[in-house]
């Protein structure tokens, strides 16, 4: 099948293991990924900080752009993306006045009738029902999975999953063999697009969501943004400094565990490009606690 595709600026940049892993894991399940033509950034964190009717023009022209190309549906890996696609598809469609000002600015008409969706929208809908058929090996470790802000937040524009609590990406690491820990910070902010301009606030932030994934005996975290793994797994060094401790924890992408769960190749996956090491144990190793959590739960204790 032929689904929609926006990748988004981080996809094809800093997030290009993202990208590497979405592909190689739709290519398991026979699905074609074709881009919006002539696609632009969507704005991320920095628009709507700026200018309201910049921030709904630029998502505006991704979703005129689809729905022009013919797409009912169209894939968003990035949350951030997501998030605001989705907010834009809202207020245009509940304020007409602002809405017909947006159009007017990107001259181009939209009617609302692309549908977008998350990449855990994308498993469980057209993955899950088929995925015992292709499992190489199960994903066994404790996972802390987690969502961070912008895949479940406005709740009442988004709509998916539970604010508080969401389950899916949950339910996707059970169906893979793996182990969700139950957690405090799956939904806490990392920091987001403060990640240059206040390193300290995001190590601080951040720090948290590490600590806390790591008291609760989690191996890996995972997650499904680019803005969260880039703070996760690229401002370790101070994370790190901020805990004051060396911390190993893998972040992967969802769609990296279940890549490997497939038995898809680790390069393939993007797995090299991260800034720590994924070195999870081999299958048998996991009847005993990770030394670091260990470690950390005595401290805590």
């Amino acid at each position: 099948m032929k689904l929609g595709y926006y990748p988004g600026c981080s996809l094809e940049g800093g997030s290009r293991e993202y990208k590497e892993s979405v592909v190689a894991l739709c290519k398991k399940f026979d699905i074609e990924l074709v881009q919006v033509p002539d696609w632009n950034c969507c704005g991320a964190t920095a628009a709507h900080n700026l200018n309201k009717e910049l921030s709904l023009a630029l998502p505006a022209r991704i979703l005129a752009q689809a729905e022009k190309a013919g797409f009912d549906e169209i894939l968003v890996p990035c949350a951030a993306c997501y998030n605001r696609l989705m907010v834009t598809d809202y207020e245009m469609k509940h304020q007409p006045e602002l809405g017909k000002k947006v159009t007017d600015i990107i001259g181009m008409e939209y009617h609302g009738k692309v549908k977008m969706l998350n990449v855990i929208q994308l498993i469980e809908k057209y993955m899950l029902e088929n995925l015992d058929f292709k499992m190489y090996k199960p994903f066994s470790y404790r996972s802390a999975c987690y969502y961070g802000c912008l895949l479940v937040r406005p709740a009442s524009i988004l709509q998916f999953d539970r604010p508080e609590d969401p389950q899916t990406m949950d339910k996707v690491i059970r169906k893979i063999g793996g182990t969700p820990v139950e957690w405090e910070f799956k939904v806490e902010c990392c920091g987001a697009g403060m990640s240059v301009s206040r390193t300290d606030l995001v190590a601080k932030l951040s720090g948290k969501v590490v600590n806390n994934a790591l008291y609760r005996g989690a191996e890996v975290i995972i997650v499904a943004c680019p803005m969260c793994h880039s703070n996760l797994d690229m401002r370790r060094p101070e994370i790190d400094k901020y805990l004051d401790k060396k911390t190993t924890i893998p972040v992967l992408y969802i769609t990296q565990a279940m890549g490997l769960a497939l038995g898809i190749d680790e390069n393939e996956l993007g797995l090299q490009r991260h800034f720590v090491p994924v070195n999870l144990p081999e299958k048998g190793e996991l009847s005993a606690m990770p030394k670091e959590v260990v470690e950390h739960q005595d401290k805590e204790d």
